[in-house]
């Protein structure tokens, strides 16, 4: 079996070393990859973010099976692309992503569908400083979360806003 990973990050790496280290893997190939990853598949200079691209490149390259890593191209519909193009392919389309890749727009399905949510109604970013001062009048511990997720961010924090 021909695999290409698509992203750059650890979590494309740990994919990708996975992939090279299964017996019925026979090519690993990754968009664009990283140096780490070149130790063990073979790197295409692909933007993962262009979802034509990407199908044109596992088209050429034979592969059996696309994993999308970064949430970003899955939300920008490249898992679409590529199961256009008839290439079996891990990973959500881009509507499906969407759940997770915009808070707000999850809030509003949930809502159509009659499921509970926790209240807070989506409202537009607030200016840091009008979120502090909304605080401290209420006197309650609460986190302002930025809308879509940053680069590198995970599950359970690390710091990042």
């Amino acid at each position: 079996m021909k695999t290409l990973v698509i992203g750059t990050g650890g979590r494309e790496h740990a994919l990708a070393l996975a992939l090279s280290r299964d017996p019925s893997v026979s090519e690993v190939h990754a968009a664009p990859g990283n140096p780490g990853i070149a130790a063990f598949a073979t790197l295409h200079d692909v933007d993962p973010m262009d979802g034509t691209a990407v199908a044109a490149l596992a088209t050429q390259v034979g592969a059996d099976l696309v994993v999308v890593g970064p949430e970003a191209p899955l939300v920008a519909g490249v898992a679409d692309a590529v199961r256009a193009a008839g290439v079996p392919v891990f990973g959500p389309s881009g509507a499906a992503a969407r759940l997770e890749g915009s808070k707000a727009f999850s809030k509003e399905v949930m809502a159509a569908a009659g499921v509970p949510t926790a209240g807070s109604p989506p409202r537009p970013p607030p200016l840091p400083h009008r979120s502090r001062g909304r605080r401290r009048a209420r006197r309650v511990r609460c986190a302002v979360r930025g809308q879509g997720r940053r680069p590198g961010c995970r599950q359970g924090g690390g710091g990042h806003p």
